[in-house]
């Protein structure tokens, strides 16, 4: 006699149901010095190809929820690719309207995605006062919003529930998938939502902990000087508001090169294709380790997938250029 299985069904009811959850992965072939242990968590593996899948469902489901995004809005907000591509997934599903502002760097691969995800897409062509275009953007969302009836400016850089998305979903799936405490915790910054949401919700069970942010050389937001930078999703030309500096222990810098050549190494020995900061991080984890006390335990986030960096850090011709 036989007994019949009983079968649960999981299925979900959208694409941004399928957000979190994403796996961790010890990179031992890239790093196999014993007495070294580097963990990644990895983000490039959310539905939209990356880590920003969860502040843009957060923050509009949760706005949503309590009335500061009504139906039928028009969202608006600056966005070099991944955050821009997340919010378009989220303006679809729940019937709103998107403009995204981005500038000549934006790769052609996030502009084609951002426009079948029906974006409106405002490229804006002026250079900023630093020579980057962040602030040039940011004027002209501050113009769309002024002018667009029933616009609301997402505002990444300044918004709490940016960095409340990674401390409620990545940062809870950190702590709670870890037996033992890491050493350093090494994410690369932008508007700094992950690496604050994340660190603070790991420190309140790894209170030891310490945090190392990953920016670009070129990119102001610890006060180093304003300088060209191709890389789009890591470092900025301003200092966001989310920004609590005495939360940082360590700030490390790598330029557009080092960043490329770990996308390449990370590859190459994990087979893990990621963005190009995610190559900043592992540029970063190669600086600091000569330094660092054995045996050591650190994790880091993969913010997203290569796919999108086929005309930057991929293309054999912009990375030769990078070497001369």
């Amino acid at each position: 006699m036989t007994t019949a299985k009983t079968v649960v069904e999981s299925v979900h009811s959208s694409i941004f149901d399928c957000i979190g959850n994403t796996p961790m992965v010890a990179l031992n072939r890239l790093f196999p010095e014993p007495g070294v242990e580097v963990i990644a968590k990895l983000e490039l593996m959310n539905p939209g190809g990356s880590m920003k899948d969860r502040p843009a469902r957060y923050v509009i489901e949760q706005g949503l929820a309590d009335g500061s995004i009504t139906t039928g809005a028009h969202l608006i907000e600056s966005s070099s690719g991944n955050f821009g591509i997340a919010l378009a997934t989220a303006a679809r599903l729940h019937g709103l309207e998107f403009t995204c502002v981005v500038d000549p760097k934006a790769t052609s691969a996030n502009l084609r995605i951002l426009e079948r995800l029906g974006a409106n897409v405002d490229v804006v062509s002026e250079p900023d006062e630093g020579g980057g275009y962040l602030h040039t953007r940011i004027r002209r969302v501050r113009e769309l919003r002024d002018s667009l009836p029933g616009s609301i400016w997402i505002n990444q850089y300044a918004n709490e529930r940016n960095w409340q998305s990674y401390y409620h979903g990545t940062g809870a799936e950190i702590a709670d998938g870890l037996d033992r405490a890491p050493d350093y915790f090494v994410a690369a910054v932008s508007t700094s939502g992950s690496i604050l949401g994340c660190s603070r919700r790991m420190r309140e069970r790894f209170p030891q902990m310490r945090v190392i942010a990953v920016d670009a050389v070129g990119s102001v937001i610890f006060g180093t000087p304003p300088g060209p930078r191709d890389i789009p999703g890591i470092g900025s030309s301003r200092v966001p508001e989310l920004l609590n500096r005495d939360e940082i222990d360590e700030v490390v810098h790598v330029d557009d090169l080092e960043s490329a050549t770990g996308c390449r190494a990370l590859l190459s020995a994990e087979g893990i294709f990621g963005g190009g900061s995610t190559g900043s991080v592992i540029a970063a984890i190669r600086k600091t380790l000569p330094r660092l006390d054995r045996p050591v335990r650190i994790v880091t986030l993969f913010p997203d997938r290569g796919d999108r960096y086929l005309d930057l850090v991929y293309d054999e011709d912009w990375y030769a250029g990078r070497r001369r």
